[in-house]
């Protein structure tokens, strides 16, 4: 583990965050405000909604995941913002939203997707940088308990809420693809990697499925952070509690590696708990002890954000990654 005594809060340690969907790029905008030296590895495994679309009728790698950690990481207007989320509620394009097209233009402009998302990134002013974990096509597959093999993430996520069958294994198609260049280098030169917030089947685990990816996490001192979820998800995590989620990605990054992990300590609504009840879902419980036992550091902090419009429970980002600091700041000491 490398020794963060001569790099404190305020020399800007090197993170590096891997993971995907809204999970990441929630944190993101919370680090940001602590340092620049931020490097975004991501997913590009998605075949769903509007990214699915372009993925499909453009042939380039699924843009949404990746316009998202743009976005967290950016230092742009509101009204810029604003735009690249929106969403086109009309016509063919029903759905899309206008920061993936922007990214889809920018990828015929430059030639690839990898110039396209550092091109984007300087427009944007991003704060540190946003990797795809592959330019290499790839599918998630999933192999379920039952025998029954899936491919797409999209497709794995729908069989998994509809026959509630545990998931065995996950696997990319094509296996083992290279990892783009510049990923390994971020990795082994990282004070803090951290993994998660997010689905381990489909946002965390395709990352590990990367050729020498889980290796170059091992092998780097950098201090290691799982950042564990609030809700299981449904189908892919049920009955999961929060030594099962570290067990289940020790088995794609290697036991022993995590040094810290982050859990939310803040009660939840009983009325939002009801709701998602209802669509299957439930808390992610965890016994410390258990826990200790196994030899992780327990963080256990407030970094719950209710959004009492749409009904749903996040990380709140600033909590998030104020409790990420500590975590580092301690560890210096």
């Amino acid at each position: 583990m490398r020794e963060l005594n001569n790099n404190p809060l305020n020399h800007n340690p090197k993170i590096v965050a891997i993971g995907g969907g809204t999970g990441l790029s929630t944190m993101l905008r919370g680090l940001k405000k602590f340092t620049t030296n931020i490097t975004a590895v991501v997913t590009v495994a998605d075949n769903g909604g509007g990214s699915g679309i372009l993925r499909e009728e453009m042939k380039m790698l699924p843009p949404g995941d990746i316009r998202n950690c743009i976005l967290a990481l950016a230092n742009t207007e509101p009204i810029m913002e604003k735009l690249l989320e929106y969403r086109f509620e009309e016509g063919r394009l029903t759905g899309q939203s206008f920061g993936n097209l922007f990214l889809a233009a920018m990828t015929n402009i430059c030639g690839n997707f990898e110039d396209a998302v550092q091109k984007m990134s300087e427009v944007l002013a991003v704060k540190g940088k946003v990797l795809p974990v592959t330019k290499q096509d790839v599918q998630l597959c999933a192999v379920f308990k039952d025998g029954e093999k899936i491919c797409g993430e999209t497709q794995i996520v729908e069989k998994s809420k509809e026959k509630r069958i545990p998931i065995k294994e996950v696997y990319l198609s094509p296996e083992k693809p290279e990892p783009l260049s510049g990923v390994l280098e971020a990795i082994e030169a990282a004070d803090v990697i951290i993994l998660g917030p997010g689905s381990l089947y489909t946002s965390i685990f395709p990352n590990l499925l990367v050729n020498n990816v889980p290796e170059a996490i091992r092998n780097s001192k950098a201090v290691k952070i799982y950042i564990g979820n609030v809700m299981i998800q449904p189908g892919e995590t049920d009955g999961f509690d929060l030594l099962m989620h570290v067990e289940e990605l020790e088995r794609y990054v290697g036991k022993g590696v995590i040094d810290y992990i982050i859990a939310n300590k803040d009660p939840i609504p009983k009325d939002l708990l009801k709701k998602y009840y209802e669509d299957g879902a439930s808390e992610v419980n965890y016994d410390a002890r258990k826990l200790a036992e196994r030899g992780f550091k327990l963080i256990e902090a407030s970094v719950l954000k209710i959004h009492e419009d749409k009904k749903l429970i996040r990380h709140d980002p600033e909590k998030l990654a104020t409790t990420i600091m500590e975590v580092i700041t301690n560890h210096c000491q």
